[in-house]
């Protein structure tokens, strides 16, 4: 809302409230000349007492404006002082204004105490996760480890090479969920800062890439990108490559064998926008509203590996940066994630 608003209204109502007033004035003059054709002491009194009748108003409205401005500069002032945090201007009388100031105050003292409740809760969270960080880095290691020593006896027997195969797997799973939870807690409590600066677009979309080539050349998938070298955008290029990793895993993940997938970038005046589509099993209709919810897992996707974290980061990534993501899909035709990111 304009801030002015308020006075452009008090403006209008004066106006308004003068031209009746006047215009009231008038037609009684009128009507006294018109009904009074002999009487011009009454008609001296009347235009005495018209006048008066003016002034009177003129004055009354001019004070209700200075009484105006003097509740607002003293409200202005409190509001001032609370948000600098210097001692606000607390009046004792019994009047609205001074009801007014104090339950300011209250509500004041009540915001700040939240915040610092808020505070003491995300120190609390960067510390536990930190903590499990820590705890659950140092075990899977050994695990894995211990995994690869048993693997690398001379004699093993099938059966245990299986199983040894299967903790492998399992461990690396466990130990990507774990650093996917802590990345997202960590975000979300606003433990991680992204640093936003222009970075050439293609070279964050190309380190994305790097990390799904050798599965989408396992599937014979054929990856194309169309954008310009000179295009750069205001983004943190490591975390907004995460956000373009995780859903070019998706598209690998969900596409056929020997099936397509396409980036394309296109820059206008306001966002970057940055597509990639796929021509795999699709997104129904009924999971598109939730499938960057945390641990949300459509009906398509089911039988595939995965724990539904990838796209909350994404998501999470790019409106951190003020961006947003768009997503339409087509059943067995595929589907498309459009990033937007802002132009500054």
């Amino acid at each position: 809302m304009n801030e002015n608003r308020p006075y452009s209204f008090l403006k209008y109502v004066n106006l308004i409230f003068s031209i009746v007033f006047i215009s009231l004035s008038v037609t009684y003059m009128g009507m006294v000349l018109l009904f009074n054709e002999v009487n011009s002491v009454f008609y001296l009194f009347s235009i005495i007492f018209v006048i008066c009748i003016i002034v009177i108003g003129f004055s009354w409205a001019r004070l209700l404006n200075f009484k105006i401005a003097v509740y607002i500069s003293k409200l202005d002032k409190t509001i001032e002082k609370a948000i600098h945090d210097q001692n606000p201007i607390i009046s004792y009388e019994e009047n609205a204004f001074s009801s007014l100031e104090h339950k300011l105050l209250r509500y004041i003292t009540s915001v700040k105490s939240n915040e610092y409740k808020i505070q003491t809760e995300k120190n609390m969270i960067n510390t536990l996760i930190s903590d499990i960080s820590h705890q659950t880095k140092t075990p899977l290691s050994n695990v894995i480890l211990y995994s690869q020593l048993i693997e690398e006896m001379p004699v093993i027997s099938d059966e245990l090479e299986q199983y040894v195969q299967n903790i492998k797997s399992q461990s690396k799973k466990l130990d990507w969920l774990i650093r996917s939870l802590i990345k997202c807690s960590r975000l979300e409590t606003g433990m991680i800062s992204l640093q936003t600066k222009n970075n050439p677009i293609l070279q964050t979309i190309n380190t994305a890439l790097a990390q799904v080539y050798a599965q989408a050349e396992t599937k014979h998938i054929d990856i194309k990108v169309d954008c310009e070298t000179n295009i750069t955008v205001h983004h943190d290029d490591k975390w907004t490559s995460e956000a373009f990793f995780n859903v070019l895993e998706n598209a690998v993940k969900y596409t056929e064998p020997d099936g397509n997938i396409q980036i394309d970038v296109v820059s206008n005046e306001m966002f970057t926008r940055v597509d990639i589509s796929d021509n795999g099993i699709g997104i129904t209709r009924g999971d598109l509203p939730h499938i960057f919810k945390r641990f949300y897992r459509g009906q398509q996707a089911r039988e595939a590996e995965g724990v539904g974290i990838g796209l909350f980061l994404a998501h999470e990534i790019i409106t951190e940066q003020g961006g947003y993501i768009k997503v339409t899909s087509e059943i067995n035709k595929g589907t498309t994630f459009s990033f937007f990111l802002p132009q500054i």
